[in-house]
């Protein structure tokens, strides 16, 4: 019996490649089916990563979170948690940096006065009373103690230039460091009269 696509060339042809018989589907991919991310779980994860090796405030975790598309109920509520078990807490993390980047630290170069410390909390997203009661502990002497160790580390800078420059250059690099005019100008006299130079009067 002759084939029923004698006499029909299109037909022939189709039989021939096959595309008369629509081709099935590939199998889907059982490993891509993979459900929707529960995203309280990924938000818990890039909290506990951000808090790995150092402690964080509550302002940057936020902003970690809000960057990564955690929806903000989610958020909130994770780092609400995540404050009640000690996880996060922004007067310890105020308290630590001072201690660090503070008149105590060990590096006198990088020592910051209250006001330049205080600015640095505020970026950080500390509350301005949290930072305000952290700085009340610094001891108004281990400042002023911390502001000499700078000039005495400067010193040799201001070597060739005269008495004056020497003065505005030490009280300018105080001052960027957060220290009063009224410190930096007493701790620069001092240091430059203790040196056997004329200081300029503030």
């Amino acid at each position: 019996m002759p084939p029923d696509w004698l006499g029909d060339v299109s037909v022939g042809v189709d039989a021939w490649t096959r595309r008369a018989a629509p081709t099935a589907p590939p199998p889907e991919d059982e490993a891509a089916q993979v459900p929707e991310a529960d995203a309280e779980a990924v938000a818990r994860k890039i909290l506990l990563d951000q808090l790995t090796g150092q402690a964080r405030t509550r302002k940057e975790l936020a902003d970690k979170l809000a960057a990564k598309n955690v929806p903000a109920d989610i958020a909130t509520r994770l780092l609400d948690r995540f404050e009640e078990v000690g996880l996060i807490d922004d007067e310890a993390f105020a308290r630590a940096w001072i201690a660090s980047r503070g008149a105590t630290r060990s590096d006198v170069g990088r020592r910051l006065a209250k006001r330049a410390l205080a600015q640095e909390l505020h970026r950080k997203g500390i509350d301005n009373e949290v930072a305000r009661e952290a700085l009340d502990d610094i001891d108004p002497d281990d400042e002023a103690a911390a502001a000499r160790a700078l000039v005495r580390a400067k010193l040799r800078s201001v070597e060739r230039v005269d008495d004056v420059k020497a003065t505005r250059r030490l009280v300018g690099m105080l001052a960027r460091k957060g220290y009063g005019s009224g410190l930096a100008f007493a701790v620069v006299r001092e240091e430059l009269a203790a040196a056997g130079r004329e200081p300029l009067d503030d």
